[in-house]
């Protein structure tokens, strides 16, 4: 009888240990809340069935799977994106962010993860070849974000500000504007991949800036642990070809 309630009480304290492990790993499991504008194809928009897809939503998935952690994608306006950070609603954005100096004194970016520049988009007839050309001319672009910070910085545009990027481009097609100013994957975008616009609207030019300009991950001032959890993942996403693949993927070659 002894013998028997000695090996109960070993079978009681193993499973203790066993389970006791699992709830220590499942524990240690991080989770990280991500916030994208999802208005900005190919990088982070909404498909048919209005889920959250595009090249920072594959890259981010991807960084999460090396470095070793869980996501969860949510969909936020832009104009609240930064001060729903600052506040916790979400642990880091993945939504075209231009890594700036202006911005990097308010939060902590990644290492960069994709260069762009600022194309204008602009009627299929246009003939002009830059902002020179556009003097006096209105362009749209999405509010608090590069392109208006180079339209207002020239000086001889007539900058016009829209919640969302692709409400500017549907104002320059229906003829309200002169031109649209984006990131150029996404101007590109626009023009080739959507059918309402082919033929009817082009990218003109890009705009050539004094320095390169290149997307990060963004985080809460301070939250070292994520930002070497993020760059570790960026490291390995890109030697192992992953990073390769999803711009083939999204963008092409």
């Amino acid at each position: 009888m002894l013998k028997k309630l000695v090996l109960i009480a070993l079978a009681i304290s193993i499973a203790m240990v066993v389970f006791g492990c699992g709830k220590e790993e499942k524990k240690a499991e991080k989770k990280v809340v991500i916030a994208h504008d999802a208005t900005w194809p190919p990088m982070e928009f909404l498909d048919k069935d209005k889920k959250i897809v595009g090249y920072s939503v594959d890259y981010t998935d991807a960084i999460a799977k090396e470095a070793g952690f869980t996501v969860e994608h949510k969909n936020v306006a832009w104009d609240g994106i930064f001060a729903g950070l600052a506040n916790g609603k979400y642990d880091m954005i993945a939504s075209s962010v231009s890594i700036t100096e202006e911005r990097k004194e308010q939060f902590d970016f990644t290492t960069p993860y994709f260069e762009v520049k600022q194309g204008v988009i602009l009627p299929a007839d246009s003939t002009a070849k830059s902002l020179a050309d556009l003097k006096g001319k209105t362009v749209g672009g999405q509010l608090g974000t590069t392109g208006v910070f180079v339209a207002k910085k020239n000086g001889e545009v007539i900058p016009k500000e829209f919640d969302e990027v692709g409400l500017a481009v549907e104002a320059l097609f229906t003829g309200r504007i002169d031109a649209a100013i984006c990131d150029d994957v996404t101007a590109y975008d626009y023009v080739l991949n959507n059918e309402k616009y082919a033929g009817k609207l082009k990218v003109g030019f890009v705009v050539e800036a004094d320095e390169k300009e290149y997307y990060g991950f963004v985080v809460k001032k301070g939250n070292k642990e994520l930002l070497d959890l993020l760059n570790k993942g960026i490291e390995a996403v890109k030697a192992k070809g992953i990073e390769k693949e999803l711009r083939e993927k999204w963008i092409g070659k």
